[in-house]
């Protein structure tokens, strides 16, 4: 399987990284996409993505600035994504997006930096990982606007329901990537929206150290879970679980263009 969101480059990590690797492979997971969150964050994801690990998943990264923050995004923006994404371990631009819940960044900072993140993915040919959160008609129409029909895209961490996933799979063509949320007791309403799309619009993450899945809530989330979010989801799809890790991977691997890019230092 294919954790297409983790933040295993964190300061979580420090003590036992490579032990959380292996038990990541261990486990069944062959490849990780270490997600950036601003530009400093993201060169440490970019650092692990080449670091050899023995025994441990492929490591990928993402540059990109999260909405939280938009409000310090480098004035060179556009320069700072040209030159990570010539980085062949550099796999997409992301997390970028709104977050109107904690509004940590202006609104309108937040938008003008998702623009601006948006065109200099599809200036690199980089597809885009999306936050979005409490922000769906802001985030719809800058899509409409930005976004070029078909473009590769996913939504992380995704939590809504029903009408979320149908716009979002239906009018922009996106994946959904599903996390430990879904496994919550409070969750009914990502089981109903991730049984209306079906498999094919699905991939799986752990967003770890953070939304730990059941039965592992409290404790600090790590890659190795992927597999228990999968699993999950095949029983709730009544689809055999081997079927959907290894069809989500393909999708992933697709996404990402994973095929395309050097072997990661830890790869097999």
């Amino acid at each position: 399987m294919i954790d297409t969101h983790a933040h295993v480059h964190g300061a979580e990590y420090e003590s036992d990284r490579a032990e959380v690797l292996r038990r990541a492979r261990a486990a069944g997971v062959e490849a990780i996409v270490a997600i950036g969150c601003d530009a400093d964050d993201s060169r440490a994801a970019i650092e692990l993505a080449h670091t050899a690990f023995d025994g441990a998943p492929e490591l990928y990264a993402t540059f990109g600035i999260h909405p939280h923050e938009a409000k310090d995004a480098p004035s060179d923006l556009e320069a700072c994504l040209a030159a990570a994404c010539s980085d062949p371990h550099v796999v997409a631009v992301g997390e970028i997006g709104l977050d109107y819940h904690y509004d940590h960044s202006p609104r309108e900072t937040q938008r003008r930096v998702l623009r601006r993140q948006i065109r200099a993915a599809v200036a690199a040919a980089k597809p885009l990982v999306f936050h979005q959160r409490e922000a769906e008609g802001d985030f719809a129409e800058i899509l409409r606007e930005e976004l070029p029909a078909g473009y590769p895209g996913l939504i992380h961490c995704f939590t809504g329901g029903v009408e979320d996933a149908l716009r979002w799979t239906e009018e922009f063509g996106l994946l959904l990537a599903i996390g430990g949320a879904v496994t919550f007791k409070t969750a009914a309403s990502i089981r109903e929206a991730v049984t209306a799309v079906g498999s094919e619009h699905l991939v799986f993450e752990t967003d770890c150290p953070y939304m730990t899945p059941v039965p592992h809530r409290g404790t600090r989330n790590e890659p190795a879970y992927v597999t228990e979010i999968a699993a999950f989801v095949a029983r709730l799809l009544g689809m055999p679980f081997e079927r959907l890790a290894a069809e989500s991977s393909v999708r992933a691997r697709a996404f990402f263009h994973l095929t395309d890019n050097v072997q990661s230092p830890s790869g097999r």
